[in-house]
C-alpha cells in the first residue's frame, strides 16, 4: 500500500489526510500539538456561495478582483464551484455553523465580496470550530499521528521525494514515504509584528527551497489592517467591519473613502497601507470604532457585540477597552502569504511525489492579495484534492512527471556595514522595516544585504527554535528576491518607487478565460 506523509494539522493538512487514507497508508505528523495550527485562530470564517441569491460567477469576480488579476483562473473556479461540497462535508464532520431562528445559514458580509457569503461558526470562532470538529474525525480514522514532529527536510531521491527527516523529542529520525504534503502553513513570524501564532515560521518553504523546488509570488505578502496597536495584539475580523464598524483618524474622520470608493470594505491592501500612511503622518494609531453599530444603548450594543464577536469582545476587554463605548486603536500586522511552494491544480509540485496544501502553497487562488475568508476554502478544497490525487495514484509505478522550476530570480543587494548579529528579532526588523507593507528599491537591496551576510556565518542549527530561524533566513531571502524583482506595484505588493500610477483591474484574458 502507498504510504503518505502529510506534513501539518490544519485544514488543509487534516483534509488531505483523510481523503488520502480512503486508498492509502497515510502518518500526519506536526510540529505542535494536534489542534495547534492557523485554521484555530481564523475569526473571520469561510467564503462559499451557499444563497440562491449569490452566484459561482459573482465569487469568481470577486476573488479575481480582489486579486488584481494575477491569480489563475482555472485554479478560481475550482476553488468556488467545488466550495459549496466541501462546506457540506464540513458539516458532516460535525462543524455547527451559524444559524437564524428559522434554521437558514447566517452569512455575513466582508469586504471586496459582493454578496453577504461570509459562514460563521460560534460568531467568531470558525477557526476553532472546524479545526475540533476535524480533528476529532481525524483521531476516529486510520491516521497515525505524530505530534510535536519538527520537520527539518524532505528526502529527496533518484528525482523524487522519498521521505521526510523529522526530529521528534530531541532525536532525529527519516519517515519513509511514496509521497509526501506539505501542509505546514505560511510565514508570518518574517515580520515583527504579525496576527500568525508562534509556528508560523515557513518551515515547508524553506525545505521545499532546500530541496530545489519551485515557489513563486512570495513577494505577496497581505498585511491585516486592524490588529489592536496594543502591547499584546490582537486581530480584529474584517467581519467587525463588514457588520459596520468604522475606522477613524485622531480628528474623528472616515479617512477610507480618500483612498477607495468602498472604505472600510476595500480590498485589504489597500485598507492596511492607507491605515499605515495617516498613522504615520499623525503620529499615532488610528482607531476602529463599533459605537455605531446595533443600537444607541451601550449596554444593549455590548450585549449584541458579546454575542456576535465573543472572542474578540474577550480580547478588547482584557486589553482594557470598552468597544462597546469607545473606539480602539489598530494597525496593520503581517497576516497571509499569497505566494508558496508552487502547484498545479490537485497540488503537485515540481518533485515528483510532492504536494503542497494550504498556505504554504502557490494554488494560484489568490493572486496579488486574497479576498477574505477564502483560505480556508482553499485549504478545504485543494487539501480535498490533494489527498484524492494521492490516493488515485496507489496503483501507478509513477509519479506524474514534474514540471520544470523555472530560474531563482537574481537580486542585487547592498554592502551593509556591520550589520546586527543574526537573530530572529533582528530579521523580524529588518523584513517589517524593509521588505513590508511599504517597498522601494534602496530598502530591499539594504535587507538583501544583511540578510546575505547572515547567511554567510557558518550555524549548526540543534534545536526546534534554531532551525526555525534558519528556515526564516531562508525564505525571508526569497521574499526580498522576489519583491526585488517585481518592480512595480500588484495587488499585496506596493513599491514607493513604482512611478506609473496602478490601479485595480481584471484583464480582459482572465475575464476570458474565466467566463
Amino acid at each position: 500500500m502507498t504510504h503518505v506523509v502529510v506534513v501539518g494539522s490544519g485544514i488543509a493538512g487534516i483534509t488531505a489526510a483523510l481523503h488520502a487514507a480512503r486508498r492509502c497508508d497515510v502518518t500526519l505528523v506536526t510540529k505542535g500539538a494536534l489542534d495547534e495550527a492557523n485554521t484555530a485562530y481564523a475569526q473571520g470564517g469561510v467564503a462559499a456561495v451557499t444563497s440562491p441569491d449569490d452566484t459561482i460567477a459573482a465569487h469568481i469576480e470577486d476573488t479575481i478582483t480582489a486579486g488584481s488579476g494575477a491569480n489563475d483562473p482555472a485554479a478560481v473556479r475550482v476553488l468556488v464551484e467545488e466550495g459549496p461540497a466541501r462546506i457540506a462535508e464540513l458539516v458532516d464532520a460535525g462543524v455547527t455553523f451559524d444559524r437564524d431562528a428559522t434554521g437558514a445559514l447566517v452569512r455575513g458580509r466582508e469586504a471586496a465580496h459582493s454578496h453577504a457569503r461570509v459562514l460563521h461558526a460560534g460568531g467568531d470562532a470558525t477557526g476553532r470550530a472546524i479545526q475540533d470538529a476535524l480533528v476529532a474525525r481525524l483521531r476516529a480514522s486510520s491516521v497515525r499521528i505524530v505530534e510535536h514532529a519538527f520537520l527539518i527536510d524532505l528526502v529527496v531521491r533518484d528525482h523524487g521525494v522519498a521521505g521526510v527527516d523529522v526530529l521528534v523529542d530531541g532525536r532525529r529520525t527519516v519517515l519513509p514515504a511514496d509521497a509526501v504534503i506539505l501542509a505546514t502553513g505560511g510565514a508570518g513570524q518574517l515580520y515583527a509584528h504579525t496576527t500568525n501564532p508562534a509556528v508560523a515560521t515557513a518551515d515547508g518553504i524553506a525545505a521545499a527551497l532546500r530541496a530545489g523546488v519551485c515557489v513563486a509570488d512570495l513577494e505577496f505578502v497581505q498585511f491585516h489592517p486592524t490588529v489592536l496597536a496594543t502591547a499584546s495584539p490582537f486581530l480584529v475580523s474584517e467581519a467587525v467591519r463588514g457588520e459596520g464598524a468604522v475606522v477613524r483618524d485622531a480628528g474623528g474622520r472616515r479617512f477610507l473613502f480618500d483612498a477607495h470608493p468602498d472604505g472600510e470594505l476595500a480590498p485589504r491592501d489597500v485598507v492596511a497601507r492607507a491605515i499605515a500612511r495617516r498613522s504615520a503622518a499623525q503620529g499615532a494609531p488610528v482607531v476602529l470604532d463599533a459605537t455605531g453599530l446595533y443600537d444607541a444603548d451601550p449596554a444593549v450594543r455590548a450585549a449584541r457585540l458579546r454575542g456576535r464577536f465573543p472572542t474578540i469582545d474577550g480580547a478588547v476587554r482584557a486589553r482594557g477597552f470598552d468597544w462597546a463605548r469607545e473606539p480602539v486603536p489598530v494597525t496593520p500586522a503581517a497576516h497571509y502569504l499569497m505566494g508558496g511552494v508552487m502547484t498545479d491544480l490537485d497540488g503537485r509540485t515540481s518533485l515528483a511525489g510532492l504536494y503542497a496544501v494550504g498556505e504554504c502553497a502557490r494554488t494560484g487562488v489568490h493572486g496579488a492579495n486574497r479576498l477574505a475568508s477564502n483560505s480556508l476554502l482553499e485549504g478545504a478544497v485543494f487539501g480535498a484534492r490533494a489527498g484524492d490525487a494521492v490516493a488515485a495514484h496507489t496503483a501507478s509505478a509513477a509519479w506524474p512527471a514534474p514540471a520544470p522550476a523555472p530560474m531563482a530570480p537574481r537580486v542585487a543587494h547592498a554592502r551593509v556595514t556591520a550589520p546586527a548579529p543574526f537573530s530572529r528579532a533582528a530579521l523580524q526588523q529588518l523584513m517589517w522595516r524593509d521588505a513590508g507593507l511599504l517597498r522601494d528599491a534602496a530598502g530591499l537591496a539594504h535587507a538583501a544585504g544583511a540578510l546575505a551576510q547572515w547567511a554567510a556565518v557558518p550555524r549548526i542549527p540543534r534545536t526546534v527554535a534554531e532551525h526555525e530561524d534558519e528556515n526564516l533566513l531562508t525564505v525571508a531571502r526569497a521574499v526580498v528576491a522576489a519583491a526585488s524583482a517585481r518592480t512595480s506595484s500588484l495587488g499585496a505588493h506596493h513599491r514607493l518607487d513604482d512611478t506609473v500610477p496602478h490601479t485595480v483591474s481584471i484583464p480582459d484574458r482572465v475575464l476570458t478565460e474565466v467566463f
